[in-house]
């Protein structure tokens, strides 16, 4: 079958398309027939520690397809079955996928959508949610809200009751979003919007931020938090690592911090938001509160395509790369 790889030295990658061996599931497990997967941009920032240099790996993280088979143990999937799921080495004719983080995929869906949906909204579930503990009527602020991170932050916001704010260095994609709800977006790459948040919440500051730009806004989202605000930060795009800490408001607002990331997180540590998710957040996108938003799909062979796309921020929501259209061994 063919399948994607990236190759890093700790400092460059290179991305090429080799044919390996179809996998085997083993306990636990189904063998997909990938039909769609979606691209997400930290698995190919070399800094979030995704790729041990020296060393290839497949890459593709999340998918939706058909079942061909399971393992050992599997009790809630059958072949034929639609599915969508975090899966490693998802750029791929075929992938495997841990029964614990895998969908029934929603029948409201097609499999671009499905692809765009189950690593982005398990991440946003889990900051808005798990940690954010987000409450109907509250303000969250995204940075980057054009991004898929962003955009998937601000429908699952909306469909939960809350108010949005989100920044973009693009006034034509912040018109775009208005359809979706935003409430406010402003149009700026600079950590220049702490007057315009605190209009909008008449001073008392947002209860929510999902940082998905990094360190070069994080002092300034310090500052717009409401008391007792939240702040998740989810990425860094502009490879800014450092950054100032404003101990006094920290103390004072008693204001709570926490990543977002699946790093350094056991595959159970990962699964164990998923009976939630399925309660609360599947529903909803059932009955078409929440949609994913894509943005192009691609040809399997179009990857590197796909992420010159992403790289230089032409998208607005999910970039999907579709299945092949052959099966190969």
């Amino acid at each position: 079958m063919k399948s994607y790889w990236m190759q890093s030295d700790g400092v460059n990658a290179d991305i090429e398309l080799r044919n390996v061996d179809i996998p085997t599931p083993g306990p636990g497990q189904l063998l997909v027939r990938v039909r769609a997967a979606g691209l997400n941009r930290g698995e190919f920032i070399l800094s979030h520690g995704l790729h041990k240099a020296g060393t290839a790996k497949q890459i593709g993280m999340e998918a939706a397809g058909e079942v061909i088979s399971c393992g050992p143990g599997v009790t809630g999937f059958k072949p034929g079955d639609r599915v969508m799921g975090r899966c490693p080495g998802a750029f791929a004719e075929y992938a495997l996928m841990s029964e614990p983080e895998t969908m029934a995929m929603p029948a409201s869906l097609n499999w671009e959508q499905a692809a765009a949906l189950p690593l982005t909204s398990l991440v946003v579930f889990d900051m808005l949610v798990v940690q954010g503990n987000l409450k109907p009527g509250e303000w969250v602020f995204v940075t980057g809200v054009t991004s898929g991170v962003g955009v998937s932050a601000l429908t699952m916001a909306k469909a939960l009751g809350a108010k949005v704010i989100g920044t973009s260095g693009s006034q034509e994609k912040l018109d775009q979003l208005k359809v979706l709800g935003l409430d406010l977006g402003i149009c700026t790459r600079e950590p220049n919007f702490y007057d315009a948040l605190m209009k909008a919440t008449d001073g008392k500051g947002v209860d929510l931020v999902v940082n998905t730009v990094g360190g070069s806004v994080f002092a300034e989202c310090i500052r717009a938090m409401a008391f007792q605000g939240r702040l998740a930060t989810v990425g860094y795009v502009d490879g800014v690592l450092k950054a100032e800490m404003d101990i006094e408001a920290l103390h004072a607002k008693r204001l709570k911090l926490f990543g977002v990331s699946n790093k350094l997180r056991t595959a159970e540590q990962r699964a164990a938001a998923m009976p939630d998710f399925k309660k609360l957040i599947l529903p909803l996108v059932d009955s078409g509160k929440i949609v994913p938003v894509i943005y192009k799909t691609l040809a399997f062979e179009q990857l590197l395509e796909a992420k010159v796309i992403m790289d230089t921020n032409q998208h607005l929501g999910k970039i999907i790369l579709a299945g092949t259209q052959e099966k190969s061994s």
